[in-house]
């Protein structure tokens, strides 16, 4: 008798357990994979900054002062890819008023790498779109422009200029003379040179310093602040900032060309974009001044802005770099700061 009561004394408790069980609410998730493929659900996945960025779609209305460029870099595209898409041609034509789409038409894939190369961008001008119809070739069956043989291709011979010598001329009638040129004024001595206008834009002032080659590039900094921003390609300036002072120099990355100077680029104030490669691109944001042209050609270390903070609540340096229309981290190709 005395051990059939514990017996059941169990039997009750174990009844009492299982019941309470069932009402047990679980917050765990329980997640079947397939085997090989498990990932903790715990873990976000770390984006690819290298990634390609999907096309945005779309179109944008080109406005005066916009280039392929600046409006591929505007949307986070390949310039190539955007011309390609547009049946855009070099040297990259476009005006004022014109739509571009900013996606391949029909689903097609980018032929950014089948894209002609351009030296220098074409800004867009008050080109009407008639005028640019009327430059495309003529149809077939109608007429147009006849080819230029080889020979018509020449140019003219043009006699060699005439000089004045000491050979005596004869003429009918005369005996020989001979033609002497005029003395030229000899300027004194002491006669100072003439004045140099400018001295500094015929020679641009090329710093030197650290430099790193990544992607077939060599990369130094644009700017010698300290680093106060780090690059995050969620932001919506992807980039890093550097600090400084109003009027501090900014110098290009690399060499390259200028295929933007313009301040058309909301969020960037003052700002330069410079070529590199058909790959790379760099920019710099934020400036005071800008001190070249689109089309300039500029070497690593030459000054091509002044610091400044248009655009921005302090004086700073936007710097990005793009490949292939894509932004990424600048740390990885420029050289170890010191």
């Amino acid at each position: 008798m005395s051990m059939t009561r514990p017996l059941c004394l169990a039997a009750v408790v174990g009844a009492v357990l299982v019941l309470t069980g069932c009402g047990i609410t679980r917050s765990s998730v329980v997640v079947t994979r397939s085997p090989g493929s498990y990932e903790p659900i715990t873990h976000s996945r770390v984006p690819d900054n290298n990634a390609p960025a999907p096309a945005p779609g779309g179109s944008y209305h080109v406005e005066k002062g916009d280039t392929l460029y600046s409006i591929a870099f505007r949307n986070k595209v390949d310039f190539r890819d955007l011309a390609s898409w547009n049946g855009i041609a070099s040297p990259y034509t476009i005006w004022p008023g014109q739509e571009l789409r900013l996606s391949a038409p029909g689903g097609a894939k980018p032929a950014a790498s089948e894209a002609p190369h351009a030296a220098a961008p074409v800004v867009a001008a008050a080109v009407p779109p008639a005028a640019h119809a009327a430059s495309t070739p003529p149809a077939a069956g109608q007429p147009g422009f006849q080819g230029v043989s080889e020979a018509e291709a020449k140019p003219p011979v043009e006699p060699a200029p005439a000089t004045t010598t000491n050979t005596p001329v004869v003429v009918a009638g005369k005996p020989a003379e001979s033609v002497v040129p005029p003395p030229q004024p000899v300027a004194p001595a002491n006669t100072p040179p003439p004045p140099v206008e400018n001295p500094s834009a015929a020679t641009p002032i090329i710093a030197t310093g650290a430099t790193r080659n990544a992607g077939g590039i060599t990369w130094r900094w644009p700017a010698d602040g300290s680093l106060i921003k780090k690059f995050s390609s969620g932001d919506a300036i992807p980039g890093i900032e550097i600090a400084g002072k109003n009027g501090d120099p900014v110098r290009a990355a690399a060499d390259g060309v200028v295929v933007y100077s313009g301040n058309g680029l909301v969020g960037y104030g003052e700002l330069v974009i410079i070529k590199h490669s058909d790959s790379f691109l760099s920019a710099y944001g934020h400036n005071r001044k800008r001190l070249v042209k689109e089309g300039e050609k500029v070497k690593a270390g030459q000054v091509v802005a002044e610091m400044g903070s248009s655009g921005a609540t302090r004086d700073e340096l936007q710097f990005q770099i793009r490949r292939d229309g894509n932004p990424v981290d600048p740390l990885q190709y420029l050289p170890p700061q010191k």
